[in-house]
């Protein structure tokens, strides 16, 4: 089975979401083609009513536990309760990603 398949089911599962988007964003990395390494998910529950942010992603990566021990490399995580995302309606950008070497350069130059 695919991760992006496990981790919507997962998450489905455990948070009955009324919005929910996984997506694959291990293109915009330096990774192989075709990778399943880099998530960014989106989910809005009523399960996170009331539960401080740290909370709610302790909670999805408890969900996730044994995805982000073998698989997934970097996740990002958005939570909102119904009523936030009927304010909200998005989920920000990912940042762009400075590719693990190029990062390394990046920061060696600043410091120079």
């Amino acid at each position: 089975m695919k991760i992006q398949t496990q981790i919507t089911d997962k998450l489905n599962a455990q948070f009955s979401p009324t919005h929910l988007t996984v997506e694959n964003e291990s293109s915009q990395h330096n990774v192989p083609k075709g990778s399943e390494s880099h998530f960014k998910v989106v989910v809005v529950s009523n399960e996170f009513a009331g539960k401080r942010l740290i909370q709610r992603h302790r909670l999805v990566n408890g969900c996730l536990a044994d995805e982000l021990a073998n698989h997934i490399h970097a996740l990002a995580i958005h939570t909102y309760t119904v009523e936030e995302w009927s304010l909200q309606f998005a989920a920000p950008d990912s940042p762009n990603c400075l590719g693990g070497s190029k990062g390394d350069e990046t920061m060696k130059s600043k410091l120079n």
